[in-house]
């Protein structure tokens, strides 16, 4: 019987010269750099989706740090992943809570809660189901055409609701696209690491220009920096330990597992391809510790959580796939996760900023769904998969909301289940 962990060993190449192992370690000093480059690549989002969800963003760093750690004794230390606050939940936690992304803190955060922490435990049972049955089921229930569908519709049901956040006020209008014209340049004119942190930069580029605008110059509310000053440099963030379990909350959240599930199956064949190590053995613990993740954070009153693309991405540039980076990752995402000074800064980030960097965000979401389609080559002259990719992004898009009994699915779930059920049907005809 093969041990939980592997035996780590010391990494006996040179520079440049081939890629660090998972079961492989470098010298301590490098290791930290390598971490914390790890958690400030997760940071613009993790800290971007609990803001427009209206949760505390300080706790979901926190948060983040410790469901990684997990994942590292859940997955054996096996697979090289941070898990960080997921998008997938922006919309459905609106739709449940009826709050509007970026417009403060939710004030149905009891209702999201109990939403998330259902999720997890769907998504942790997806597990269980794997590790004993393998992943063809899945991969035959959500092929490529509703995966990337899927993803597609969570950035266009968030559209119009995030455009209406600064509708009428021209300054601030103006400081949103200003917000996405700095993270389109970073994302654009600069490479390796600049690149991948490209919402945390154009989020500090776009905060200074603002407050020079007005605070400097009176052009628009000016930022409160007071509430920085006020803020200790360490304690805990605002635990919340009142879920409330809404059936309606519940069937509109819980759905988002089988995006997460989409998520992580991308995410570790991708790793998979990098490292040149079959990863697929892992899957069942990989979706098991991303399930109970995310109802750990759910319980205390953080996002649902999620793999991060950005962090695949930093294993690309560097070639260093060791997990033992990631607890390195997590501790420091705990040490910042403990400083309310930190979190007050986040609190004073304006309305115009945060709707800008929504709009980036939501659009490379979307367009995250076509380039699954053009990578897996979705063949849209059969019109199985142009009829499940356009019913699905219309109802979607759309916030077509289908109304069971006294339930409302909300327009992702509905767009969702619509997508698995025709995709169902219509390969009833293959099987002629």
């Amino acid at each position: 019987m093969s041990n939980w962990f592997p035996k780590w060993q010391p990494y006996q190449g040179h520079a440049q010269a081939r890629p660090v192992a998972t079961n492989e370690y470098l010298p301590l000093g490098q290791s930290i750099v390598l971490g914390i480059q790890h958690a400030f690549a997760m940071f613009g989002a993790t800290v971007l989706a609990p803001l427009l969800m209206g949760f505390d963003p300080n706790l979901a760093i926190l948060l983040s740090g410790i469901c990684t750690i997990l994942f590292f004794f859940f997955t054996g230390g096996r697979v090289p992943s941070y898990l960080g606050s997921s998008f997938a939940f922006i919309g459905v936690v609106a739709a449940a809570t009826g709050h509007v992304t970026g417009s403060g803190a939710n004030p149905n955060l009891d209702v999201a809660m109990g939403g998330i922490i259902v999720c997890g435990l769907f998504y942790a049972v997806i597990g269980l189901i794997v590790m004993v049955t393998g992943t063809h089921w899945i991969e035959k229930m959500m092929p490529p055409v509703v995966t990337g569908a899927v993803v597609m519709i969570i950035g266009l049901n968030l559209a119009p609701v995030t455009i209406k956040s600064v509708a009428g006020n021209v300054f601030d209008l103006w400081m949103a696209l200003f917000t996405v014209l700095c993270m389109g340049i970073i994302a654009v004119f600069t490479k390796g690491l600049f690149q991948r942190l490209l919402l945390l930069l154009g989020l500090i580029l776009s905060y200074i220009i603002y407050a020079v605008l007005t605070n400097g110059l009176g052009l628009g509310k000016a930022i409160d920096f007071s509430v920085i000053n006020q803020a200790a440099w360490f304690g805990l963030p605002n635990l919340h330990a009142s879920p409330h379990f809404d059936l309606n909350a519940i069937l509109i959240i819980a759905p988002v597992a089988l995006i997460l599930v989409a998520e992580n199956l991308g995410h570790l064949k991708a790793v998979g391809a990098m490292t040149g190590e079959n990863l697929m053995p892992q899957m069942g613990k990989a979706f098991i510790a991303d399930g109970l993740a995310t109802s750990l954070s759910g319980s205390a009153g953080g996002p649902g959580m999620t793999t991060y693309g950005e962090n695949i991405g930093v294993m690309a540039i560097t070639r260093v796939y060791s997990t033992l980076i990631f607890v390195i990752a997590g501790l420091f995402a705990i040490f910042l996760g403990l400083s309310p000074k930190f979190g007050a800064i986040i609190s004073t980030i304006p309305v115009a900023i945060l709707t800008g960097a929504s709009i980036m965000v939501f659009g490379l979401i979307t367009i995250a769904g076509a380039k699954i389609w053009l990578e897996n080559k979705v063949d849209f002259s059969k019109n199985k998969n142009l009829v499940v990719a356009a019913v699905t992004i219309i109802l979607g898009a759309g916030n077509f909301e289908l109304i069971l009994g006294s339930f409302n699915l909300g327009g992702i779930g509905t767009a969702t289940f619509a997508a698995i059920l025709l995709n169902w049907l219509f390969s009833l005809k293959d099987a002629d």
